[in-house]
């Protein structure tokens, strides 16, 4: 299934000699780069792994060798192949000569060079709704941005359609999957974290038990600025004794296999001198995690509204990061110490900024408009610019422009 950054690879690879493709396991990562390279060097392979790996210690060069672009697989099973690369884009002096993927973030100063110039990078998430075809894609964020956007559309997705698409995620192996299948797979997904790739990732062995307890509190807490204190005591209330150094250590150890993605705050010059929280939103890089590790399921959560609520800003953020990706833009939240927040504040390059506020039910939507309302007032605008547009993402059906200029639009109506 094609993917909105096949467009982005294509692009860096004519303005860079490298590419790295960065994600979490199972995002599609390297059917996405096969589909762009011409060669490929699979550094998991078990029949060649012991061989690559020892000809990374002694001729990395010789690994390097194939039709361009050369796509190397988990290039940080042998990071001396970071340097090798940097260096034979530097010898060869063109674009588009390599392709590299990691599920993983090596340790610290295990390179020489940072690649800055010869190496850029391309994150990828898990599918949105509308790579897996399930936003019918009406809306663009990028029209919205440029004005160029009828806001009139209707979602086909239901309440029970999206409580089953957040259970199941993004991952690409389970989109064309039916039922309890693809349900599984998200499970599946979350027991080699737990079990393997979480003490893989910096060969320092963790207690799986723990990890799973850090794990259902940040799902407990997912899409709240939950302290350290919090997720310490919820774990702890299970007759544990943690450290905040070993909360730290391994929140660090899940953010480098891309599983933990907080969402940063956003702080804009404002108006009056009103204190801006800075505390990130706990998320997950896809709102199942969440689900597999609480074992519940669509049925589950369509019985806790309240938590159905949580989950379906932790859907739209993954959506929206996506999407603002493609725009080059990034995404935050914003709320100050009087309580005044949104959800979700998209942030282009160019300064271009719009505020978003997620509400699952129709009953929201007036508190959430007058929320955007007062953020716009507080931003100062001649720093800052004007909001492009402010906007509620719903899980109803019909997109509509209010009579005070918020937008209403369904999840199941974005695209990039």
């Amino acid at each position: 299934m094609p993917r909105l950054c096949d467009a982005e690879l294509q692009l860096a690879l004519q303005s860079s000699g490298a590419v790295l493709i960065e994600g979490a396991k199972w995002c599609g990562k390297t059917s996405t780069a096969s589909n762009a390279s011409r060669s490929v060097l699979y550094m998991q392979n078990p029949d060649n792994t012991s061989s690559y790996q020892a000809m990374a210690d002694t001729k990395p060069s010789l690994l390097l060798k194939g039709e361009t672009p050369r796509l190397i697989d988990e290039w940080q099973m042998a990071p001396v192949l970071w340097d090798a690369v940097r260096f034979e884009v530097d010898k060869r002096a063109a674009t588009g000569q390599f392709i590299l993927t990691g599920s993983a973030v090596p340790s610290d100063n295990v390179t020489e060079h940072t690649g800055t110039g010869r190496i850029s990078r391309l994150t990828l998430r898990p599918m949105s709704l509308f790579e897996s075809l399930e936003s019918n894609g009406t809306i663009s964020l990028r029209a919205l941005f440029d004005e160029k956007q009828d806001t009139e559309a209707m979602s086909d997705l239901s309440i029970e359609q999206i409580a089953f698409v957040l259970c199941r995620g993004g991952w690409p192996a389970s989109i064309k999957m039916q039922g309890e299948t693809a349900l599984r797979m998200a499970t599946n997904y979350i027991e080699a974290v737990i079990n393997h790739d979480v003490s893989r990732v910096d060969n320092v062995e963790k207690n799986p038990d723990r990890i799973r307890l850090l794990l259902r509190s940040l799902a407990r807490n997912i899409a709240t600025s939950a302290s350290y204190k919090t997720i310490k005591t919820d774990m702890e209330a299970t007759d544990i004794t943690i450290s905040d150094k070993t909360i730290g250590s391994y929140l660090n150890a899940l953010r480098r296999i891309f599983v933990v993605e907080d969402l940063p705050a956003w702080s804009p010059s404002l108006r009056s001198k009103t204190a801006i929280r800075t505390s990130a939103k706990r998320h997950f890089v896809d709102p199942s995690v969440a689900t597999a590790v609480l074992r519940t399921n669509p049925k589950g959560i369509l019985n806790d509204f309240n938590y159905f609520g949580f989950l379906f800003e932790a859907l739209c953020t993954r959506d929206i990061r996506v999407y603002a990706q493609l725009n080059d833009g990034d995404v935050f939240h914003y709320r100050d110490k009087s309580g005044l927040e949104s959800d979700l504040i998209v942030r282009l390059r160019d300064g271009r900024w719009a505020a978003i506020e997620v509400k699952l039910g129709k009953k929201q939507i007036d508190e959430a408009a007058k929320n955007l309302l007062a953020l716009k007032t507080r931003v100062d605008e001649d720093k800052m610019g004007k909001a492009s547009f402010l906007m509620v993402i719903t899980g109803g059906q019909y997109a509509y422009k209010r009579a005070d200029g918020v937008l209403v639009v369904p999840l199941g109506c974005l695209k990039e």
